[in-house]
């Protein structure tokens, strides 16, 4: 039926009842908020659909000429500055809203006689969201403080203005590549700004073991340092010493996110023995939190993630990146399976991040898919006996004994997939 009504209009009867219908749209919303705040408004839902026929028919009769429609939307601009110029002299405060609004109506119509049909319903549904939305819009400046806007600006100035500008090419006998060690320093960045946003949302609700979670997704390592110094004053040394697993299990789940970004090949390898290790880790570790405990047991604030987002930080994982690329083809050169395997070792006693997402870029390339899979392996394994040391070290005694318990126990069971990863 709306088919055979087309037929029968001309193409620019189409545009203009197109144009008619967006724009009266803006209108009516504009028209609802006079109605609400009682007071001069510029326009309404005659007014706003009139400032969308001129801009059509100013583009119409423009052509390819930019200058008369430049002209006329000047020229709309200045009726629009006259009326916010009355409501400046009228009232204390005075939005420019609306006068906005006159201005977008006025492209929406130019858009639909260029034929821009989908730019112009775009801008005008989301300038009536806009419009609509205007308390919650407003309230979120009370809610968010400008530290959090400050850290996401810069996860966007990570991710959309240095990203694109980094060479992507490779340089050196060890095919460094900048942008796709930009990239990991992207990903890692990003994956850790996700626990903080979650973090952050749950505003210390759901104790210790949502702490442990969203920590392992974070860092595993700084999890264990802060759960295994908070567990001194707990004295819940089954619910840390559990959280303390989870976190380690959570990242087993990390890392094959992690690496399935940049080399599926090498997630393949690892995603059954890492599925299984993660669901041990974290089912164990959830399980043993759970044993009653005698202590107190913090419901609060016993995790609180730093901000993940320094840029100085993102400039060091980068460093550390490329130099753990390049130790990592260096020792397999010189040292064979050996060195590499040694590296992976000592690569677990720190952030292992650099050294995991190194192997992602040398697997299939610089060393097999299967060597480059069990020093993942190994890196992790290393990494849960570095945090068992951690806990016993840092933690109350019996929390500190109960964790190493689970987390040699875990890492003997990660040493096992190098049975079968590496052939």
């Amino acid at each position: 039926m709306t088919d055979k009504f087309l037929q029968f209009l001309p193409p620019d009867g189409v545009r203009i009842l197109l144009t008619l219908f967006l724009c009266f749209l803006i209108g009516l919303e504009r028209e609802e908020h006079r109605e609400a705040v009682k007071r001069y408004s510029f326009g309404g839902v005659r007014t706003f659909p009139l400032i969308g026929l001129i801009g059509y028919a100013m583009a119409l009769l423009s052509g390819g000429q930019l200058i008369p429609l430049t002209v006329g939307f000047a020229v709309i601009g200045s009726f629009l500055w006259l009326s916010y110029r009355h409501k400046l002299e009228t009232y204390n405060e005075a939005g420019v809203t609306t006068e906005i609004s006159g201005l977008v109506t006025y492209v929406v119509g130019a858009l639909v006689s260029r034929d821009q049909f989908w730019i112009a319903t775009t801008l005008a549904v989301l300038s009536i969201l806009l419009l609509e939305l205007k308390e919650f819009l407003e309230s979120l400046s009370t809610k968010i403080p400008a530290t959090e806007i400050f850290t996401f600006t810069k996860f966007l100035l990570l991710t959309f203005v240095i990203l694109p500008i980094v060479p992507d090419k490779d340089y050196g006998p060890f095919a460094v590549n900048p942008f796709k060690a930009w990239l990991i320093v992207v990903a890692i960045s990003g994956v850790s700004y996700g626990s903080y946003l979650l973090e952050k949302a749950s505003k210390g609700k759901g104790g210790v073991r949502l702490a442990a979670l969203l920590g392992g997704a974070y860092s595993s390592t700084f999890t264990t340092f802060v759960l295994a110094r908070n567990s001194k004053e707990a004295k819940a040394p089954n619910c840390y010493s559990g959280a303390i697993l989870l976190a380690s299990g959570v990242m087993y789940f990390r890392f094959l996110a992690l690496i399935a970004f940049f080399n599926t090949g090498l997630m393949h390898r690892l995603l059954w023995p890492f599925l299984i290790l993660g669901t041990i880790g974290v089912a164990g570790g959830w399980a043993w939190s759970n044993l009653p405990d005698e202590g107190k047991i913090a419901d609060g604030t016993a995790y609180r993630t730093k901000n993940p987002l320094e840029l100085a930080s993102a400039f060091s994982l980068a460093i550390v990146f490329v130099a753990m690329l390049v130790a990592t083809n260096a020792a397999l050169v010189h040292f064979g399976r050996t060195g590499m395997y040694g590296l992976a070792v000592l690569s677990g006693l720190a952030p292992v991040d650099p050294f995991v997402m190194g192997l992602t870029q040398s697997a299939g390339k610089l060393i097999s898919p299967g060597l480059a899979a069990a020093g993942v392996v190994v890196a992790a394994a290393s990494n849960n006996f570095a945090k068992a040391i951690i806990a016993l070290v840092l933690a109350d005694s019996k929390t500190g004994r109960q964790s190493l318990v689970l987390l040699l126990s875990l890492t003997a069971l990660g040493l096992l997939p190098l049975l079968w990863v590496a052939r």
